[in-house]
């Protein structure tokens, strides 16, 4: 019992061999992010955001001069806090946006925005982009952090984009936040999968700092700070649930 059989043909009849077994995930640096507390918001925060509520989204019409070194002091909230995000993704693909702690820690939030990553390359190059990911308010979504919502309707300075997904991060958003995890800030491109795919398959990065500002479970806001001394592009990305 065991051997290989012969077959008219003299050849044997071997048993298949077993398939290898997958190549072993490679090891990530990243730690898990930390749980701080938070605090709630004042009572003013909640009177200017039910002001800002009443007032629809519109684009600019004209274009304001970037803040040197991010938000000035009157623009800072108790509840605010400094994470790192990064907007990502191939030329030719969706952008992704990935929001972490800090550049060595898992990420808190990734979302797959209803935009190409050139598309925003240039707004951004226009100097200002504002995105708004709205959800619809339900009773049953009172315990709910508007940033665990899993769908928004993306907004663009104003123009309707699509729908924007949150995802858990994928291997492929762990293996870019591994490659970028010695990068604080800063912009530029990741080699692709494969050389024959050119350069539509490279993968374009924007990393800064944000501040974030918890407003209330239906709001959040994430607005990008510049270094300091320089003029850079102005980025603001809104999370509200009316």
């Amino acid at each position: 019992m065991g051997e290989p059989r012969s077959n008219p043909n003299g050849e044997e009849n071997r048993l298949p061999q077993p398939s290898p077994p997958p190549p072993p995930r490679p090891p990530t640096h990243l730690i898990q992010p930390s749980h701080k507390k938070k605090v709630k918001p004042t009572k003013v925060f909640r009177l200017v955001r039910s002001v800002f509520r009443s007032f629809p989204v519109m684009a600019p019409l004209c274009k304001l001069p970037a803040l040197p070194g991010g938000l000035p002091d009157s623009r800072r909230h108790p509840s605010s806090s400094k994470v790192t995000g990064t907007l990502f993704g191939c030329r030719k693909g969706r952008v992704s946006l990935s929001v972490q702690d800090s550049p060595r820690c898992q990420p808190l939030l990734v979302v797959e925005l209803a935009m190409q990553t050139n598309v925003l390359q240039k707004e951004m190059s226009s100097g200002m982009v504002r995105i708004a990911l709205e959800c619809e308010k339900r009773p049953e979504k009172e315990k709910t952090k508007v940033i665990d919502e899993p769908l928004w309707t993306m907004y663009c300075n104003g123009k309707k984009s699509g729908y924007s997904v949150k995802r858990d991060p994928s291997e492929e958003d762990l293996g870019v936040m591994e490659l970028l995890r010695m990068v604080s800030m800063g912009a530029g491109v990741l080699p692709g999968k494969s050389e024959m795919e050119g350069q539509d398959a490279e993968l374009a990065y924007i990393r800064a700092h944000f501040e974030r500002v918890v407003g209330s479970r239906d709001s959040e806001t994430l607005y990008m700070l510049s270094p300091d001394g320089t003029n850079g592009p102005e980025l603001s990305i809104f999370f509200v649930r009316l």
